[in-house]
């Protein structure tokens, strides 16, 4: 069995949020890495190869929907679970990220760290 922690990549530009969810994942024994935009948020992915990624959309230089489409585009990536941590409703979410293979959506303002880290723990043993 592997005993290796569990890799978390946070893509978030507000870093209030980053941070909280950073702490969050920290103090449940997680490793966590963060990155403030799309394009550091790849090359964040290729250097960690993170067990899963919590992805904002709406972000500068590359946005969320971008970034899972160059990520999806690689060897290393193509599998790495995701979520989408956004503020954008239902129906605004580009029809792309639901082709490109993500694990939940999460609306920031409805949940708290907590539920966030339970669906994490869902997620990875999906």
């Amino acid at each position: 069995m592997n005993n290796a922690p569990v890799k978390i990549a946070i893509v978030e530009d507000d870093l209030a949020i980053s941070q909280m969810y950073r702490i969050k994942f920290e103090a449940e024994g997680y490793v966590v890495e963060t990155a403030e935009n799309g394009k550091l948020g790849l090359e964040l992915a290729e250097s960690m190869k993170p067990d899963i990624i919590l992805l904002d959309l709406m972000m500068p230089e590359m946005t969320g929907d971008q970034m899972l489409a160059k990520l999806r585009a690689t060897d290393w990536g193509a599998n790495i679970k995701v979520i989408i941590l956004t503020n954008m409703g239902e129906q605004e979410i580009p029809e792309t990220v639901r082709t490109l293979g993500v694990s939940a959506f999460i609306l920031k303002a409805d949940m708290t760290p907590r539920q966030v880290a339970d669906l994490v723990k869902q997620t990875l043993s999906a």
